[in-house]
Formats: C-alpha cells, structure tokens, sequence
C-alpha cells in the first residue's frame, strides 16, 4: 500500500494547511502538526494524543506516482485511518470547528 492512487486520504492531508490542530481520533484528543516541505514535495505529519504516549508519524510524497507514502515505524493502515477519520476541534487560528464533550 507505499503507492496510493489519488484518493480521499491524499484529498484530505492536502486539506490540512501546515501549523497545528487539535483533533479528535477514536474519541481521544491529538496533537496535528503537519509541515510542508521542498515546494511542496514533502509533507511531514506528526500527530501525539494528548495525555498519553499513542502518536502517528508520517511522510508523505504527494508528486510522487501515485503519491508515497512513508510511516515512520508504523502499518500503512494505522496512519491511513488517522488522517482519514480526525476530526478538527480547533483549527490555526484557535477557532472552534467542531463541538465535542470530553470526559
């Protein structure tokens, strides 16, 4: 699975602009960090949830063929899911996007 066709997951990481997100994934909340490098050639996701030690790590070559991407020490699948399922509770500029309860 390295060489994805264009798809929703490709869509939906290029969605994100670069800076920080808070996030919710599986009902817990994360910390989204992703950064934009080489004029767009290399984008660098690092996502941690917030009071224990779970992360997503990737990066991703989105002008690669088909584009590639490249978890860092985890399954395709698990960074897959992440980025195609977090919902942003607040986005940049500290506005709220999404109305969540937390326990």
């Amino acid at each position: 699975m390295n060489n994805l066709n264009p798809s929703f997951f490709h869509e939906r990481l290029l969605s994100f602009e670069d800076g920080a997100y808070d996030v919710l994934y599986d009902d817990k909340r994360y910390l989204f960090r992703k950064e934009t490098h080489l004029s767009g050639k290399l984008i660098k996701v690092y996502a941690e949830e917030l009071g224990d030690t779970n992360f997503v790590s990737l990066n991703y070559y989105p002008q690669t063929s088909n584009g590639l991407l490249k978890p860092c020490e985890m399954p395709d699948e698990k960074v897959i899911d992440f980025v195609t399922r977090c919902r942003i509770v607040y986005d940049n500029s500290g506005s709220i996007v999404c109305r969540a309860t937390f326990k």
